[in-house]
């Protein structure tokens, strides 16, 4: 490999990561979620969803430097309907979070085991990746940046490659970090009512997030 073709796949490397972490790191309603599901469930389950996150970043990383202008603007009349679908869901997950905490602090209560079981891994990474997937804010930031930075010059498929893995790599590290927030803020809050507010409070800002989300 040269040394323009060395330059070319380190730009593509550091456009990667700086589009992951740009579309990662700002907090919105998943990733309240998905601290909120860290804490109340275990750090093995909220690896996964962080994992689901990424992987949805990282396809449509892929999808936008493949299809370009032509997938922004085949996303563009559906967008309104996406942003409302994905509103929807997450303001189901804020009401199902919130009803569950209060069912098992009165389950502490009533000595009784009413609540249904907290999602495994693997529906927690299905879960997250249909969320994200359903919120096509991604796919079109990801084709602004590569419609932006390519100009006229073709890439190569090795450049495609490093800037959609670097992506999904900078989203993952993101989201792994706040499943470790939530695991350790899960550990701290041991009491039944210290996790009653938190879920309650996670639940508020969720279905706060849900509804700016259709908003804007």
């Amino acid at each position: 490999m040269g040394t323009y073709a060395s330059a070319l796949v380190t730009a593509a490397l550091v456009a990667g990561l700086l589009a992951g972490y740009g579309i990662a790191v700002p907090v919105g309603a998943v990733a309240t979620y998905l601290v909120s599901l860290t804490a109340r469930t275990s750090l093995r389950t909220g690896v996964c969803a962080a994992l689901g996150v990424a992987t949805a970043d990282g396809l449509y990383a892929l999808v936008a430097t493949v299809g370009g202008s032509a997938v922004a603007a085949l996303l563009r009349p559906v967008l309104d309907p996406l942003r409302w679908a994905a509103a929807l869901v997450l303001v189901v997950l804020a009401a199902r979070g919130a009803v569950t905490a209060v069912r098992e602090y009165r389950a502490r209560h009533l000595a009784t085991r009413t609540t249904p079981p907290p999602p495994g891994p693997g529906r927690a990474y299905l879960g997250l990746l249909g969320i994200t997937l359903l919120n096509p804010t991604t796919v079109i930031y990801f084709a602004a940046l590569v419609l932006g930075t390519r100009a006229e010059e073709a890439v190569r498929p090795l450049e495609q490659g490093v800037f959609v893995l670097a992506a999904f790599v900078a989203s993952a590290s993101w989201q792994l970090l706040l499943a470790g927030g939530g695991a350790l803020l899960g550990r701290t809050l041991t009491g039944h009512r210290g996790r009653l507010v938190t879920a309650l409070v996670s639940s508020a800002v969720i279905t706060a997030l849900a509804v700016r989300m259709v908003l804007l």
